[in-house]
């Protein structure tokens, strides 16, 4: 709906127009010398414009101008409203990576993020137009991305170490009209790309100076930095707050929940990226409903390290903040020292961090001396085995069948589980204190550590259980916003992605006939929800194959709802989701046989030779790998089996292949398929050769593209 406080004159926009009309000669100065006549014509006339605003944001500014403001969130920049007044003087988050590091408390947050919305504004940014924002994990990125979504804009995220090629097909796919990007050093990779092939109103550095810039580039493209930005829209509010004049050239237009937030393009393991359209009420669903699964309160702090533009990232920040928490954002070798110096109460974060901590805790372990690493595996092999029974007697043992025990049967089960437990608790608590207590104080998370973006392996998911630090594991995808189910504090059943979240419908449908299944039958899940995505960006035919008419998503994952037992070992796992891997992962052999990938790479990365693993076979007669070896490991277990002199440094490919294969033997021998040929690859799959999603999981199409020659031969 919108406002309107005087009669409207109809005006047309100048793409690089400055739209405040009363901007002072000292603000003229700063801006780059190709806006500046705009900015004086500009303030001569009086033409009205439309001024869309985030309805609890800014009421306070608009309320005595007879404009309807709102007393609750309706977008996603109401929430800060919300927070200065309740945490306004708390540490909302510390940056101490970026120059200048950074350290706010919840109030300077939201006039900064209200002086960079307002200076969008000055410098011509109008509602519903599309701003590129390109940029890592920084304070900073989430002030340009709620200072865009304050104002009606909506922002495409991606990160910096997206190809230039994949950059751009993003900026003109969503029809962007500028950039804001992470520092000089991205620009001006993107820079000759984007000048000659997009047309770019104007760019926005984030961190670091336009004198690191090339003047070609400046003269081709107007440049301001974030200080500008700033400085801009501060003195630009502080006139429409004094004048009531400055007020009445705006036609008031409140946003709507339904209007679109952000374009997030995927960066799924297959395919190409499509451009998700979250709205205001997909984002805000996130917020208000995630407490079941992080109940944060005052004062916790968060560690962050993840992209902030990927969807999980994102509405866990989002929704933390509405709960005056300390986030201090970090970087990958930063992790592990930051965990020891802040000693945060909550991690969020994707599996491979977790599998990177468990097996540098390993590590650790295995190079002590004899007896300490006898005492501390002797240790952990107990608190396995008692988490085990513990979670038989507290009901939390997930099964499959719908059979259920008697209740005789029960009764004597939950007995001896409860009398081999107690047995074994002394045990625990001492290895609690003796041993997992020091793993403690090097990494902190002593609430949860919440994992999701990807499959938790689960000796990973067991071990964290035995030294007492608790992992939720979560489930969800960018087009859900992205979380869809979690495992509760109070219902964290292993193996399972827990229960859905409120207000959220998942059933398993057959792949084939799309009938529902019973609870135990797996098949594809399906999700329905306020947090589904409105559908993908000018690809209606890709929303139409995912989105049907009644709103159900097809995730495309394969999994089962666990069936409901009223007594027993899994009477409190009754409604959780288990999945079991992607259908467009599986693997279907010439044999006509399907096979699930995931649980076979999950088996072989326990071994501490290999790196990096995806298991192959798609038409073939059997399984293969491509394995990345962990080099280091690989020639320790070579001098300890004699295969290596202890004065040699290298070892054939012949002779790694070989200790490779007895190492995927060892730890898939209870698997129906095992794995036959193997091809060693030296390089790793990292995000920057394009074989990883920035949240760190292996994009299997392009592995096996890129070794297309060799597994060919492989197989021959």
């Amino acid at each position: 709906m919108a406002f309107i406080s005087s009669p409207p004159l109809q005006f047309q926009l100048t793409t690089l127009t400055i739209t405040t009309p009363l901007l002072h000669t000292k603000s003229l100065r700063r801006l780059p010398r190709a806006f500046r006549f705009r900015v004086f014509s500009q303030s001569m006339t009086e033409e009205r414009q439309i001024r869309k605003f985030s309805p609890f944001l800014e009421r306070e500014f608009l309320l005595g101008d007879g404009v309807l403001a709102s007393d609750e969130w309706k977008a996603v920049p109401d929430i800060w409203r919300s927070s200065a007044e309740r945490y306004g003087d708390r540490v909302a988050l510390v940056d101490p990576y970026h120059d200048p590091p950074s350290n706010m408390t919840y109030k300077q947050l939201e006039q900064e993020i209200l002086d960079f919305s307002e200076g969008l504004r000055a410098i011509g940014v109008k509602p519903d137009e599309k701003l590129a924002l390109f940029a890592d994990n920084s304070c900073r990125w989430l002030i340009a991305d709620q200072g865009i979504m304050a104002i009606g804009a909506i922002n495409v995220v991606r990160g910096s170490r997206s190809s230039v090629e994949e950059l751009l097909q993003i900026y003109i796919h969503s029809e962007s009209v500028a950039l804001a990007v992470d520092n000089p050093e991205l620009f001006g990779r993107i820079a000759e790309t984007f000048c000659s092939r997009a047309a770019i109103r104007f760019v926005v550095l984030l961190w670091g100076e336009k004198s690191c810039l090339p003047s070609e580039v400046m003269d081709r493209v107007p440049v301001f930095n974030y200080k500008e930005i700033i400085d801009l829209g501060r003195e630009c509010r502080s006139v429409f707050l004094d004048s009531h004049y400055a007020r009445k050239n705006y036609i008031y237009e409140a946003i709507s929940s339904n209007d679109i937030a952000t374009l997030v393009y995927t960066s799924g393991t297959t395919g190409n990226p499509k451009g998700v359209m979250l709205t205001h009420q997909n984002l805000l669903h996130q917020i208000k409903n995630l407490w079941d699964i992080v109940p944060a309160e005052p004062g916790d702090r968060f560690l962050s390290m993840l992209p902030s533009w990927h969807a999980y990232e994102r509405a866990s920040e989002y929704f933390i903040f509405t709960h005056g928490i300390e986030q201090v954002y970090t970087t990958v070798p930063n992790l592990k020292e930051d965990l020891r110096r802040y000693q945060p109460q909550y991690l969020i974060s994707v599996p491979l961090v977790y599998e990177t901590l468990y097996s540098g805790i390993q590590k650790q372990i295995s190079t002590s001396s004899t007896v300490r690493k006898l005492v501390a595996l002797t240790f952990i092999r107990i608190s396995l085995a008692y988490m085990e029974l513990k979670r038989i007697y507290e009901g939390k043992f997930l099964q499959k069948s719908q059979k259920q025990y008697s209740y005789i049967a029960s009764i004597f089960d939950w007995l001896w589980a409860k009398i081999i437990a107690a047995i074994l608790w002394p045990v625990h608590m001492l290895g609690k204190k003796l041993v997992y207590s020091k793993i403690h104080s090097a990494i902190g998370i002593s609430k949860a550590g919440v994992s999701g973006g990807g499959s938790l392996p689960s000796h990973v998911d067991r071990f964290f259980e035995a030294i007492d630090i608790k992992v939720q594991n979560g489930y969800g995808l960018t087009e859900c916003s992205p979380v869809t189910a979690a495992r509760r504090p109070t219902c964290n059943v292993l193996g399972s992605v827990g229960h859905p979240i409120r207000h959220t419908e998942i059933k398993i449908v057959d792949s084939e006939t799309d009938e529902l299944l019973p609870p135990g039958s797996k098949g594809i899940v399906k999700v329905k929800g306020p947090h589904v995505m409105k559908g993908y960006y000018k690809n209606e035919l890709a929303t139409k194959k995912v989105l049907d008419e009644d709103g159900w998503l097809n995730t495309g994952d394969i999994g089962w709802i666990a069936p409901h037992h009223s007594v027993g070992r899994s009477r409190h796992c009754g409604g959780v989701i288990v999945l079991e891997g992607r259908a467009k992962d599986t693997i279907v052999l010439s044999t006509g046989e399907n096979v699930e990938p995931t649980e076979l790479e999950e088996a072989a990365m326990r071994s501490t030779l290999i790196q990096q693993i995806v298991v192959i076979g798609q038409d073939q007669r059997r399984l293969g790998a491509i394995i990345v070896p962990n080099k280091e490991e690989v020639l320790a277990a070579a001098k300890r089996l004699s295969i290596l002199n202890a004065n040699t440094s290298e070892l054939s490919k012949e002779k790694i292949t070989g200790l490779l294969h007895e190492e995927i033997r060892t730890w898939t021998e209870g698997f129906s398929f095992q794995i036959g040929p193997i091809l060693v690859v030296d390089e790793p799959f990292t995000i920057d050769s394009g074989l990883m999603t920035p949240t760190m999981k292996i994009r299997r199409d392009r592995v096996a593209a890129l070794y297309q020659e060799q597994i060919a031969h492989l197989y021959n």
